[in-house]
């Protein structure tokens, strides 16, 4: 019996402590063999990484001390109707692009408005780059990384494009651009229900508008997120 759904993808890295790039300041990330099959007559391994290393999500606790935790949230908050904007070129030469409304509405006179609700999810090409320096792009004072301007999010949540329940996600470390070290957008995303999506992976795959995104990984009690599997179940 075939799925109700079309092919689904992964939008997640493979989680490797050798090519998994870390946000800096952030928890080393390591794995230790805590039992063989020679000694114990069972493989398991200790792992070590922080609520936000790899492709992973954040909830609202991330940003808002009195916002909701990962283990408080609906199934219907992981699992939403995905649009890709497709700012590749605007990137290729520009580490600080910032994604504006005018990306947003070139997007809209092609697709339609973005249904409320949605994870707007930004395809700047980073992904390309995982697992290599140029990932990061550390400067003297901040690191570069595309990622929406403030005025975007701020019109998104205005126009009710991003709902009560949606997601900003992106193949960065985050929504916000990587000099901003105030977190802005991130600070105005997480209200209500809403969510990012962060680090993803194999967006090529992911058409412009028609699939949904589903949101696995562990719901830590009071967490702020997880490392996670991202699945889209293409239309």
């Amino acid at each position: 019996m075939n799925p109700p759904f079309g092919r689904p993808v992964s939008l997640s890295h493979v989680h490797d402590p050798a090519t998994t790039p870390l946000f800096p300041g952030d928890p080393e990330f390591r794995v230790d063999i805590a039992a063989t099959i020679a000694n114990d007559g069972y493989y398991l391994r200790y792992v070590q990484q922080g609520e936000h290393t790899g492709t992973h999500w954040g909830a609202p606790i991330h940003f808002d001390a009195d916002g909701l935790a990962a283990d408080q949230l609906d199934l219907a908050d992981l699992m939403l109707p995905a649009v890709k904007i497709d700012v590749r070129e605007q990137c290729k030469d520009d580490r600080d692009y910032a994604i504006g409304v005018a990306d947003l509405k070139q997007w809209e006179s092609r697709h339609g408005r973005i249904p409320g609700g949605s994870a707007i999810i930004a395809w700047t090409g980073w992904d390309a780059l995982w697992g290599r320096p140029e990932f990061i792009g550390e400067g003297e004072s901040a690191y570069h990384q595309p990622g929406f301007a403030v005025e975007t999010a701020e019109w998104l949540l205005r126009t009710g494009r991003l709902g009560r329940r949606g997601a900003l996600g992106i193949d960065t470390f985050g929504p916000d651009l990587g000099t901003d070290d105030t977190y802005t957008v991130s600070k105005l995303l997480y209200q209500e229900h809403r969510i990012s999506l962060e680090c993803l992976a194999n967006l090529a795959e992911l058409p412009a508008t028609g699939a949904w995104v589903l949101v696995g990984g562990a719901l830590y009690r009071g967490g702020s997120g997880s490392p996670a599997t991202i699945f889209a179940f293409l239309p």
